[in-house]
């Protein structure tokens, strides 16, 4: 089985506009429903409390791996990591890879936002297709969380 989910999305925003909603952690807290407690710095740790309803309980934990301006954002976190009692930190996290590119030459053109999560295959058997399953589903919701996210806020 590939375990790699691969999301595209098609946006009416600049290159600029989605990378500011990617990248300045009030925005994507804003989006993904999770109040984060600094922002985002590469090989840093970036933690919050997750707002999505039912899972208020979650504290929010990735490092930030790469900030390539307007192209590339990714860190690595714990996939569905949402039981309280457990600790997930002695296992390979995935990678989250956002990738941006602008559809024309100029910012009206709009944008195309990819975001690839990998690693699946490195997480326990018994975690690997419950995480994989969540996370399918889970970012088709969240590329339409960034989508009304830029229209309703193009600025």
């Amino acid at each position: 089985m590939n375990y790699r989910i691969e999301k595209s999305i098609e946006l009416k925003a600049s290159q600029s506009r989605v990378w500011k909603a990617l990248t300045d952690s009030k925005e994507f807290g804003a989006w993904f429903r999770v109040q984060l407690e600094g922002p985002f710095l590469e090989g840093q740790v970036t933690r919050g409390k997750v707002l999505y309803p039912g899972y208020e309980h979650v504290i929010w934990h990735a490092r930030v791996q790469k900030i390539e301006p307007e192209t590339l954002f990714s860190f690595t976190w714990h996939p569905y990591a949402v039981e309280k009692e457990r600790d997930y930190s002695q296992e390979t996290p995935t990678l989250v890879e956002f990738h941006v590119q602008a559809k024309g030459p100029t910012p009206d053109s709009g944008c195309t936002l990819t975001v690839i999560e990998s690693g699946f295959e490195n997480l326990p058997e018994q975690r690997r297709l419950e995480a994989f399953r969540m996370n399918e589903g889970g970012w088709e919701l969240q590329m339409e969380n960034i989508g009304s996210y830029v229209t309703e806020k193009p600025q």
